[in-house]
């Protein structure tokens, strides 16, 4: 199982409708408005690292009103 935490930054004014766009993403396990640099705070679960890839580039960053996006990638150490 791949795990990762997508700090997301929207354009002014698209908190809500990123978020809920969001999380009509299968990949997607949690996602959270936040305050400070970044607006979201997305968890995200794959069966591995590839789909994990897939459904961040494909599918979380083409939704409309994000600006920049920043993946942190669990590792089990």
């Amino acid at each position: 199982m791949a795990v990762g935490f997508i700090l997301i930054t929207t354009e002014p004014g698209y908190e809500v409708k990123v978020r809920e766009e969001v999380s009509k993403i299968k990949c997607v396990k949690g996602q959270w408005i936040v305050f400070g640099n970044h607006d979201l705070f997305v968890k995200v679960e794959a069966e591995d690292e590839s789909e994990l890839t897939k459904c961040i580039v494909q599918e979380i960053r083409s939704v409309k009103g994000i600006y920049e996006t920043r993946t942190l990638i669990g590792a089990e150490i």
